[in-house]
């Protein structure tokens, strides 16, 4: 039996068409200034990304559900993984910011001081862990309430 080859509707070709449009005007901009600069940093950060922070993440959420698992909780998990998650990819989109390695251009360019991003951050990083432990304490109070009394 052959395999039928499927297009789509119009307005999602139309939708891919534009993003692939705007895929090609973004890395011609990027590439126009200092293609082998942006090209060894986007291979540095895959290198990067690859054997040393995947590893790192890998073993940190290792050592998380084993540590929840003694008090078997592994489900708790997801309530440490989605906000380390989300302020690692802050850290590292802000990564020149955050640790301070930031030319006086950025100043002229934007008018903001980039002092006080690392204070910003581990703000938000409380807050991401802080809200994520109010939804497992909610979640937590609402099963309870669901369950039947126990029987003595």
């Amino acid at each position: 039996m052959r395999g039928r080859f499927v297009i789509g509707s119009p307005l999602h070709l139309l939708l891919l068409a534009c993003s692939f449009a705007l895929a090609v005007y973004a890395g011609v901009r990027l590439l126009a200034g200092d293609w082998l600069g942006v090209a060894l940093w986007v291979v540095g950060a895959a290198v990067l990304h690859d054997l040393v922070l995947l590893p790192l993440y890998a073993v940190a959420d290792r050592a998380v559900v084993r540590g929840l698992g003694r008090v078997r909780r592994r489900e708790w998990a997801m309530y440490v993984r989605v906000p380390a998650a989300l302020s690692g990819l802050l850290l590292l989109v802000w990564f020149p910011l955050i640790s301070g390695m930031v030319e006086e251009r950025y100043r002229s360019a934007t008018g903001l001081p980039p002092e006080g991003f690392l204070t910003r951050w581990l703000l938000i990083t409380a807050a991401l862990f802080a809200g994520s432990a109010l939804v497992l304490a909610l979640r937590l109070r609402s099963a309870a309430k669901r369950r039947p009394p126990a029987v003595h």
